[in-house]
């Protein structure tokens, strides 16, 4: 454990062996610190926050903090941290509200670049990546291996299905279904981010298959519940990676970027 002597560390706080907390960092009480993880300088880490193992936070950072929800009045939420994850500088995250589960929880391996923003009560799951000044509103949802590019801002209560992609500067005011991309303002549908299946190493059949539920949902005039009885009959037996799709569109709430 590596404490520099201008750190402020509560006597409360528990932070596991081989941590880094550099220059001018607070750390309060109710905060766990798991092996392996450094904190850049003049960060503040408040509680209640349990953060995983080799995570970075880089300089100006503002972990744990209490929500801008004008509903909180001191009430007692966390926030929990994953794995292995990258903050970047001036990046902020907030803890939860008692309106829904209490708590703000972030994966694993998950890169959020500088000036993002994570409001109270979000999920986002892993392998996700947040560019400069991305914006997420309190109680959005983010699946696993999502891209939001720069400058946009997702709206509070929407969905961001798992391999989903948002361009740059984009307003996300629905839900995004699993493997589509979106942009705009309003942001509108895009296609699917098939150049990212093929970096994954996902075969020409299953790509194929998912450009056809794509265009079911999106190039048939069909009502969801239509296009959703198509998926299943017509591609789900053939191609289970759908059933990501399908499960995004029977769950929205809001519904679907169109």
């Amino acid at each position: 454990m590596q404490i520099h002597p201008t750190a402020l560390v509560d006597s409360q706080a528990r932070i596991a062996e081989g941590v880094i907390i550099h220059p001018y960092t607070i750390i309060g009480p109710d905060v766990e610190i798991g092996a392996g993880c450094e904190i850049g300088p003049h960060v503040v880490v408040k509680g209640p926050t349990v953060m995983g193992r080799n995570n970075r936070v880089f300089q100006f950072c503002s972990i744990g903090e209490d929500c801008q929800d004008k509903k909180y009045k001191g009430e007692v939420t966390r926030l929990e941290i994953g794995d292995d994850n990258v903050f970047r500088e001036a990046c902020t995250v907030h803890r939860g509200t008692i309106q829904d589960e209490s708590v703000t929880r972030i994966g694993s391996r998950n890169l959020f670049m500088v000036n993002s923003h994570v409001a109270h009560d979000c999920v986002v799951g892993d392998d996700c990546i947040f560019a400069n000044n991305v914006g997420i509103a309190g109680h959005v949802k983010v699946g696993n291996s999502v891209i939001i590019g720069g400058n946009s801002g997702i709206h509070q209560f929407c969905v961001l299905s798992s391999y989903s992609m948002v361009g740059g500067g984009s307003l996300i005011l629905k839900d995004v279904p699993a493997f589509v991309m979106v942009s705009g303002n309003p942001a509108q549908a895009a296609g699917m981010n098939f150049e990212g299946m093929r970096r994954r190493g996902w075969t020409s059949e299953t790509i194929n298959n998912l450009k056809r539920a794509y265009k079911i949902v999106y190039r048939q005039s069909l009502t969801m519940d239509e296009a959703i009885r198509q998926l299943e009959q017509d591609l789900l037996p053939v191609c289970p990676e759908v059933g990501l799709l399908i499960d995004s569109l029977k769950s929205s709430s809001r519904g679907i970027t169109r």
